[in-house]
């Protein structure tokens, strides 16, 4: 990782001795052009990252999480292809502040997100993780999130009804790929993850909002449902739907 020129290896220690010299000049210094910033947040490894700036190389594109060996993948992955317009970070999304001025991000993609269904500050829509982006991003900057749990995606959809005032969306489905128009948007990039789920008969929700950098936001009082699944690599299957077919494979 030290040795791919566009991986940029910043975690909270580090920040404490030293500042992070591309905050505010990323643009210029970096990507050499006046291209709107692309995030995606909790970029395992990179798939939607290097797959966007593959299909939209009019924009920059940084992945950000904090494993850098899962990040490797989607680097090395970028590196072969010579592509400009990508670059890594590996950092906590806490502290993104840390390396974006006000004003500096267009766009944050949130990429099948732990739900955290038992720790709301932990959720990456949550309100204190809205409140961080809305001072990164720029005036109409777009959120959008990708997610296999009905959990988070009901979690955000009750968020953003709660706080219209402040919120608005531009898009929300539960099922992406029944739709017919998804407006334009990069939405059939598939991660391996992803495609673990369409392949057991999960639907996919999407949700787009932009959000105003000063309305104050409240948390959901609501009471959701939590998923009855994890992840492979949190445990066990639970949902009959999953178990059913798994049982057809066999």
């Amino acid at each position: 990782m030290e040795e791919i020129p566009f991986v940029f290896q910043y975690p909270w220690g580090r920040l404490q001795k030293e500042e992070f010299p591309l905050r505010g000049c990323w643009k210029k210094e970096f990507f050499k052009n006046n291209n709107d910033i692309v995030l995606e947040l909790g970029c395992g490894k990179g798939e939607y990252t290097v797959g966007l700036a593959e299909r939209d190389p009019s924009k920059n594109y940084i992945g950000i999480d904090i494993k850098g060996a899962r990040m490797y993948t989607g680097a090395t992955m970028a590196l072969d292809k010579q592509m400009s317009n990508v670059a890594f970070i590996r950092t906590s999304i806490e502290l993104i502040e840390k390396f974006f001025t006000p004003g500096e991000v267009s766009h944050i993609w949130i990429t099948f997100p732990d739900p955290q269904m038992k720790k709301t500050t932990k959720r990456l829509t949550s309100t204190r993780f809205l409140n961080l982006y809305r001072k990164i991003l720029a005036p109409g900057g777009v959120i959008h999130l990708k997610t296999d749990s009905p959990f988070l995606y009901t979690y955000t959809t009750l968020l953003a009804r709660d706080n219209d005032s402040a919120i608005k969306v531009l898009f929300n489905t539960s099922d992406l790929y029944s739709e017919t128009d998804t407006k334009g948007l990069n939405l059939d990039i598939r991660t391996h993850y992803e495609q673990q789920w369409l392949d057991r008969g999960l639907t996919i929700k999407y949700i787009a909002m932009t959000i105003d950098h000063d309305t104050p936001l409240e948390e959901v009082k609501e009471e959701i449902p939590e998923d009855t699944y994890r992840s492979y690599s949190r445990g066990y299957i639970q949902m009959p739907q999953l178990m059913d077919n798994i049982n057809k494979e066999k």
